[in-house]
């Protein structure tokens, strides 16, 4: 009977065993976590845009020089919106490096030369949504280079930039045209590509006024930040 009873009580608990695991589990509820959504707030109705970036520009120092010069730097924009489409835009650049020169007897081989651009320009945003943004800009101003910081023979002597196929020192007229992609990391902060035309106007006398456009490409690569949401309408 003993065996009876005990195989009865083990037949009814493996019964009642499921039900147990039921209410347990009724009892426990998952908590839900929300996905993160860090574009969920992006929009394109904000005033301003700041960006500063790394830069590179392949550059002809001279108008007898058959080699250019890579030159790295820095891009640094603002944009100011006043239609969700339309936008003025300032651009400071600044390009270094050095820039081969045609055969001298003075020593000379790759001396020092740099570049400033300051322009500036309307700014239209072309195709966008909450990964990415585009943009096309026309900007114009001026052109600012130095060619002549490292022309010394070897006893110290100034050699002119002439002779060594260079432009001298000069302000002349720049332009910059192209665009920018932009890919959003948040609402406020995206990372942009921008790669550009430089048009420069350089005389060969140094004389205001050039002797003949020249373009050359450009790019840069860095970080944008938005100000002011909610006032371009």
């Amino acid at each position: 009977m003993r065996d009876v009873r005990t195989f009865f009580l083990i037949l009814a608990a493996a019964a009642l065993l499921p039900c147990f695991g039921e209410q347990a589990q009724a009892q426990y509820k998952q908590p839900q976590v929300a996905p993160a959504a860090p574009l969920s707030g992006v929009s394109y109705t904000y005033r301003w845009e700041f960006y500063g970036g790394l830069a590179y520009s392949h550059f002809q120092a001279g108008p007898q020089l058959n080699q250019g010069s890579n030159l790295g730097g820095f891009d640094a924009q603002v944009s100011r919106f006043f239609k969700p489409r339309w936008a003025l835009e300032g651009n400071v650049r600044g390009y270094y490096g050095t820039n081969g020169v045609v055969p001298n007897p003075y020593g000379i081989r790759g001396p020092f030369v740099n570049e400033y651009l300051f322009v500036a320009g309307p700014e239209y945003r072309g195709p966008s949504n909450e990964h990415l943004t585009t943009t096309l800009h026309a900007m114009f101003g001026g052109a600012w280079g130095r060619f002549e910081s490292a022309l010394h023979d070897q006893q110290g002597n100034k050699v002119p930039p002439q002779a060594l196929g260079l432009y001298p020192n000069q302000v002349a007229f720049g332009s910059v045209l192209g665009g920018t992609v932009d890919l959003n990391r948040s609402a406020k902060l995206a990372f942009r590509i921008s790669p550009d035309a430089i048009l420069r106007n350089y005389s060969s006398s140094g004389t205001f006024g050039g002797s003949g456009i020249k373009t050359d490409f450009a790019i840069s690569v860095g970080l944008v930040y938005r100000l002011g949401r909610g006032q371009v309408r």
